[in-house]
């Protein structure tokens, strides 16, 4: 497979992430000093030294499509408010598990056109795995030196698997407890698969889960990439009002609260009935 009939950004935007990976990985479990950031949350040297060398090779590729980064956020809304396409990026998107020493962290790098994500790169620096894809494009992973294999979700769990939740460590809220009691009351119980950062939506995108709501705080930059993996395998993110989940300019970079699960998956309406509350 070409990746540059996929997209013709594709093929360097993956190798990008690779070699921010790559920048990441001497600070892993080298007891990295942390800093705070203004929102309390934690930034280290391999944060940045990914995000210099997305930023410079972003522009390589292309030098006229804006850059919104994690490591670099502060531009105005009304700059931001023109932009027709850009890059949104965390170059290291997990750093508590980072910190923590886990192999859960991800470089994340998506396109993003009109609102929409147009395809995203999830890299697993630890292990070279790597996942692309987006809304009519299909989905593929790979791993280190390997072929790129097509993904796909699944609707409905195999036979004698269990209903499976991605949820997060370490987010999150009396609402999704409450959407989780109601999905287990209509389908069984439900096995709850806990994952750091992006691999959430991977997950679901290469069938090894079923659905992923999330009903606490993100950013824009913690799900565009991985959004776009899981729409080209056959997925879609909603908000709870059920419409389609989007990126426009805003004052605030945090998301709304998402639904993540396949587009045909026969329990949709009774997750956006939960939803909704």
């Amino acid at each position: 497979m070409s990746l540059a009939t996929v997209h013709p950004l594709l093929p360097g935007v993956i190798e990008l992430a690779r070699r921010a990976g790559e920048a990441i990985l001497p600070f892993w479990r080298a007891n990295v000093a942390v800093t705070a950031k203004a929102d309390d949350s934690p930034v280290t040297a391999a944060d940045l030294a990914a995000h210099h060398v997305i930023v410079a090779g972003l522009k390589a590729l292309d030098a006229n499509i804006p850059i919104l980064s994690e490591e670099d956020c502060g531009i105005a809304l009304s700059e931001r408010q023109n932009w027709q396409r850009w890059w949104l990026v965390d170059p290291l998107d997990g750093t508590k598990e980072f910190i923590a020493g886990s192999e859960e962290f991800t470089v994340n790098i998506a396109l993003i056109e009109q609102g929409r994500v147009v395809f995203g790169v999830v890299t697993m620096p630890t292990n070279g795995r790597c996942y692309f894809g987006g809304a009519g494009l299909g989905a593929w992973r790979s791993e280190t030196g390997g072929e790129a294999l097509p993904i796909r979700v699944r609707t409905t769990p195999a036979s004698g698997e269990s209903f499976t939740v991605v949820a997060s460590r370490r987010h999150s809220s009396p609402e999704q407890e409450r959407l989780l009691a109601g999905l287990s009351a209509g389908l069984g119980e439900l096995k709850l698969a806990n994952i750091g950062s992006s691999l959430k939506f991977c997950l679901l995108a290469e069938g090894s889960a079923d659905c992923y709501p999330r009903l606490a705080p993100t950013s824009q930059w913690d799900t565009a990439a991985a959004q776009g993996v899981l729409e080209g395998a056959g997925g879609e993110v909603l908000e709870v009002n059920g419409q389609p989940f989007r990126y426009p300019a805003r004052e605030s970079l945090l998301n709304p609260f998402f639904l993540a699960l396949p587009a045909a998956a026969p329990w949709r309406a009774r997750l956006l009935e939960l939803a909704k509350g």
